[in-house]
């Protein structure tokens, strides 16, 4: 993991893809390898989301206000979620220092 997430970490879709949502779920395509990527609904909303800069507690609050989650397992989700989507070099990821 080169560039560990935290809540203080801004995320946001690489341009090299294209993604088209259909029936509620995001499938996407990484045109660097060609290979398809599928997310579930609560990930949709997550990839629309970060379609700008966002912090990772910035979306935390999103979904806290949108979905009945508890506030731990909502970020916990949501760090491993978009470690995924780092992993498969889907997003970019940028690490702010907090004062």
């Amino acid at each position: 993991m080169e560039n560990p997430l935290s809540r203080y970490s801004v995320v946001v879709a690489v341009k090299d893809l294209v993604s088209c949502e259909l029936a509620g779920e995001m499938v996407i395509l990484h045109l660097k390898d060609g290979i398809y990527y599928g997310l579930n609904p609560v990930g949709t909303r997550i990839w629309n989301l970060i379609q700008e800069p966002r912090t990772v507690d910035e979306i935390r609050g999103i979904l806290l206000r949108e979905y009945d989650v508890e506030e731990e397992r909502c970020e916990r989700d949501l760090l491993t979620s978009l470690q995924e989507l780092a992993d498969k070099g889907l997003i970019e990821v940028k690490n702010e220092t907090v004062v």
